[in-house]
């Protein structure tokens, strides 16, 4: 919870670059003791969005957009293993689900529910991440996601139509078993993503500077 709390504060911008976050302020605004407090921050520094310096405690760490786009890098790699894996091993009652879903994002548009539309994407992307069957693989997708602030794709300006474009070509490539086909697919999706995301942080800190 604190290490969830403290994170979307630093993704959101709310904490910038060189921030001191002390854990005794954490526990007082969560109502917790110190302890866990210190362990979520301790989490944090491992996850890269923390350091530790000497004398001075914990510090938000800072992070470029080239920062975002390696990480995205790496990301999309994994991703597009994962779907290929997916391709290969998936059944009709996969294609199924995602058209389901599909149909559903297409109705979250309409609606312009964005707290939907980011909700089923998650259940789209995890549906084939499950079906590839590869749990460390999908550790890598989880750990990148982290860096992600909340609601962020949905506020992009023709994000969902994007994606929903994006995801039909990905059920197509599904059906029809072409598995380097759903590579490059995800791949290319997943680093237009990360592009974006690079975008908004290079933004974020030319306006801190």
């Amino acid at each position: 919870m604190a290490a969830a709390y403290v994170r979307e504060r630093i993704t959101s911008g709310v904490l910038v670059a060189g921030d001191a976050v002390r854990p005794e302020l954490i526990a007082q605004e969560l109502q917790i003791s110190t302890t866990p407090a210190r362990e979520a921050l301790q989490s944090l520094r491992s996850e890269g969005f923390l350091e530790l310096a000497p004398r001075r405690g914990f510090r938000v760490t800072k992070v470029t957009g080239d920062d975002i786009r390696d990480l995205f890098f790496i990301n999309a790699m994994a991703a597009g293993e994962l779907a290929a894996r997916a391709t290969i091993k998936g059944s009709e009652s996969l294609v199924e689900r995602l058209q389901s879903i599909q149909k559903q994002l297409h109705q979250a548009a309409e609606r312009h529910d964005a707290a939907e539309l980011e909700l089923l994407n998650h259940r789209f992307h995890r549906e084939i991440n499950l079906a590839a069957d590869s749990s460390k693989l999908a550790d890598v997708i989880q750990l990148v996601s982290r860096w992600v602030p909340p609601h962020f794709y949905s506020s992009i300006e023709g994000w969902s139509a994007t994606t929903i474009h994006d995801h039909q070509q990905l059920i197509d490539a599904v059906a029809r078993k072409d598995s380097e086909s759903a590579r490059q697919l995800m791949q290319e999706h997943m680093r237009r993503s990360g592009e974006q995301l690079a975008e908004y942080v290079d933004e974020r800190q030319r306006a801190a500077d």
